[in-house]
């Protein structure tokens, strides 16, 4: 049970400094506690764990106006950050961790400027339909983090400049462009601002759990720790990683997410294999490579040998459907190529 509140608010617009501090309070989070901390980054395109860079947003035009690329431990699909967005986490002990509860302090907080929220689909929140917050959730051994964004008064020309969603993806949400998809709060209420939304979370934070929250210092945090941390965000590594030449390649939106399946053929087997995806579950998807790869090139065998996934409860709906299109595909093989 939660008996303590923490409320920490980021004054730094670094992207891999804000997810360092992210993943330091989720590795420090004390039992019985509940941590709330509200951060901003300056114009950067923050993808999911297992998305690839190259397709999810305008690199070269980021990086020519001076935006920044950080890539997220967590699940889910790329986001655009500026000043005009205000991001949010919790993190608590796994046993107190609780998603509803978690949105029930965003909703309360938008509540406040006579705003109706709610919960929408898989990790959006809404308002009459319209998307102003998209959530990603991670856990660890012994702590959970919900994080998400808050649009509160986003340039939305540079939104859809870097941003590269997939027709797919937008067809699936009945819009044509990510700008027709979502919406800032300032347009359904004026007053609103990053700061006043701050301190409606706060009393929203307070309100939700019944408890008073301690506002922690700067000097509550081991920084050099957190640099460390911001390192390896900052990373070339993590963020881009080695992008494999490939023979062939297959995606598909789901329900559940969109799954794009590269392949590194010779002599009819797979060499290789990468799997990009904004699914939720990082861990489902980190599973498929070593499922696959070593095998025949065939759909056929490539959904067969899916099924030890299907046997995993949580993992199971997804893992039929992987198999069913892949069983199913449109696309024939031909020696080492796909046409």
């Amino acid at each position: 049970m939660i008996q303590n509140l923490q409320f920490y608010q980021g004054t730094k617009t670094d992207p891999y400094e804000n997810l360092a501090l992210e993943a330091y309070f989720l590795q420090n989070c004390p039992p019985d506690t509940c941590i709330c901390y509200l951060w901003q980054n300056q114009k950067t395109v923050v993808i999911g764990k297992n998305q690839n860079a190259w397709r999810e947003c305008n690199l070269e035009l980021l990086e020519r106006e001076n935006g920044r690329l950080a890539r997220r431990f967590s699940g889910g699909g790329a986001v655009f950050h500026d000043l005009g967005n205000l991001n949010f986490t919790f993190i608590a002990p796994l046993a107190d961790y609780s998603v509803s509860r978690q949105l029930n302090v965003i909703c309360q907080a938008v509540g406040q400027f006579g705003l109706n929220a709610q919960k929408n689909g898989r990790n959006d929140i809404t308002i009459d339909g319209r998307k102003f917050s998209g959530n990603a959730f991670q856990k660890t051994k012994y702590n959970g983090c919900h994080h998400g964004t808050l649009l509160v008064d986003v340039d939305m020309e540079q939104m859809s400049r870097y941003l590269t969603v997939s027709a797919e993806k937008l067809q699936s949400k009945g819009v044509s462009s990510v700008k027709s998809r979502v919406v800032n709060l300032k347009e359904l209420c004026h007053c609103i601002t990053t700061e006043k939304l701050s301190q409606a979370i706060f009393t929203a934070f307070e309100q939700v759990y019944g408890l008073s929250a301690q506002i922690l210092p700067a000097s509550s945090v081991d920084w050099d720790v957190v640099q460390e941390k911001a390192k390896a965000f900052s990373s070339w590594q993590w963020r881009l990683g080695k992008d494999l030449p490939f023979s062939f390649e297959i995606s598909h939106r789901f329900v559940w997410g969109e799954i794009l399946l590269r392949f590194i053929v010779n002599g009819g087997k797979t060499v290789k294999v990468q799997v990009y995806s904004d699914v939720m579950d990082t861990d489902f998807i980190e599973r498929i490579p070593a499922l696959l790869q070593g095998l025949p090139v065939s759909f056929s065998t490539f959904a067969k040998a899916l099924f030890p996934l299907t046997k995993l409860p949580q993992y199971a709906p997804m893992a039929v459907d992987l198999q069913t299109f892949l069983l199913n595909s449109p696309q024939r093989i031909k020696g080492d190529e796909v046409e």
